[in-house]
């Protein structure tokens, strides 16, 4: 009975894993894991890197073995006008185009939907998701995409925004928006 109350007790101690984390550092300028101790210097130190912004590479992982993603925020056009001249925005909206790049840099295929983890922040902190139109910008993601280790995707993810909101941030996510960790660029 001991070992059992033991055992339940080192479980609850030790947690779980599965905490909520947002990158904000680009991949190129994150800190090697297995780095020797830094040597004291008198000049100082930047406490961190600077944020992610547009161009720059974030490595993602997923919620599988082996997945994981380099996600670059390549650009962003705003405003972006509909592909079809039909398509409007809402009364007092526009539209906002999101083009990223997706590398699979783990063992395992990556199949997703890109656009239910993308999300864009303005500078109030409003969290806005995609509006699923398609725009003049470039080719968007289609609604479920496959690849392989190696490979890459690229396309566009579009947002219907308030039209006196400006974009501050992008938020990415694996696994339709589930992955607890998720890459932040700063568009400001």
């Amino acid at each position: 009975m001991l070992a059992l109350v033991l055992s339940g007790l080192f479980a609850a101690t030790t947690g779980c894993s599965g905490e909520a984390t947002v990158t904000t550092t680009p991949a190129s300028s994150a800190p090697a894991r297995d780095a020797a101790p830094a040597v004291v210097q008198s000049t100082p130190i930047p406490s961190r890197p600077a944020p992610a912004a547009v161009g720059a590479t974030i490595d993602l992982s997923g919620l599988e073995d082996g997945e994981k993603l380099a996600v670059t925020l390549v650009k962003v056009v705003d405003p972006a006008r509909a592909k079809n001249p039909y398509s409007t925005p809402g009364a007092g909206a526009r539209y906002v185009a999101v083009q990223f790049r997706l590398k699979n840099t783990g063992t395992a295929v990556y199949q997703d939907s890109p656009s239910n983890g993308a999300k864009v922040v303005d500078a109030q902190g409003q969290q806005f998701s995609p509006a699923y139109t398609e725009t003049s910008a470039g080719p968007e993601f289609p609604g479920s995409i496959t690849i392989a280790p190696g490979d890459t995707a690229l396309g566009f993810i579009t947002f219907e925004v308030p039209a006196t909101s400006e974009i501050a941030k992008v938020h990415f996510s694996m696994n339709s928006g589930f992955s607890p960790h998720t890459g932040q660029w700063n568009v400001t």
